[in-house]
């Protein structure tokens, strides 16, 4: 924990170098659901009442990187999977909006976030001349944890730092998802998944526009009690 919230701390400061530090995660499931009836607005006497029947449309899954320093969520991806390729793909994209930059991801330990697809991208993008091995068998590829070692290394122009097992709340796109939630997914009916897909993107384009700021990370790393 002290370890990603030093992270944060120095987020600022390598950001003005050129570092990015972006968080980064799944929200899945994201349901395009049709309220059957129009949401009935606030007026003198009564709050807003919104519809408890729906139509459901389908699912997407969107991935996202929150830029520490910065407050904007950059590069999203939104599809219908989850898989080790589709977020190999992503962080590709986000890559590829600063290529020759050095990267720090915040993550947890799902294990797409330790994958084969994942150790490959950074040896290329790193230009990492190593035998990475067979996965399953010999070398970097052969387990999540040698894996996970190799995605660590501070020696990388690229590499991740992972959260703890249970501590979600320590990976601040997770604010950020609550505030998509709160804003775009409970208050909003949708005709179709595209209809979903769409006012998903609208909403981050609104939100890097006029909202983005850094969160404010008072939380030091120390050990909680009950």
């Amino acid at each position: 924990m002290h370890e990603v919230c030093e992270v944060y701390r120095q987020a600022p400061e390598r950001y003005q170098q050129g570092i990015h530090t972006v968080s980064s995660d799944e929200k899945t499931s994201m349901q395009a659901l049709e309220r059957l009836h129009p949401t009935r607005p606030t007026k003198a006497g009564f709050i807003e009442r919104w519809e408890y029947e729906y139509l459901r449309h389908g699912t997407l899954t969107l991935i996202a990187n929150f830029e520490v320093a910065t407050g904007q969520v950059i590069a999203p991806s939104l599809g219908p999977t989850r898989t080790e390729e589709d977020f190999a793909q992503h962080l590709a994209k986000t890559i590829a909006t600063d290529p020759e930059a050095p990267w720090i991801f915040v993550m947890d330990q799902l294990n797409i976030h330790k994958s084969a697809a994942l150790v490959r991208l950074v040896a290329e993008r790193c230009a990492l001349d190593v035998d990475l091995g067979v996965k399953g068998q010999s070398g970097i590829l052969n387990s999540m944890t040698t894996r996970a070692a190799f995605l660590k290394d501070k020696t990388h122009r690229i590499r991740v730092v992972y959260t703890p097992k249970h501590t979600s709340w320590l990976n601040q796109v997770e604010m950020w998802f609550s505030i998509l939630v709160r804003r775009v997914l409970k208050r909003t009916s949708f005709v179709s998944v595209q209809d979903l897909h769409d006012r998903v993107l609208a909403f981050i384009e609104y939100f890097n526009t006029t909202l983005a700021k850094p969160f404010k990370w008072t939380y030091k790393g120390r050990p909680l009690s009950a």
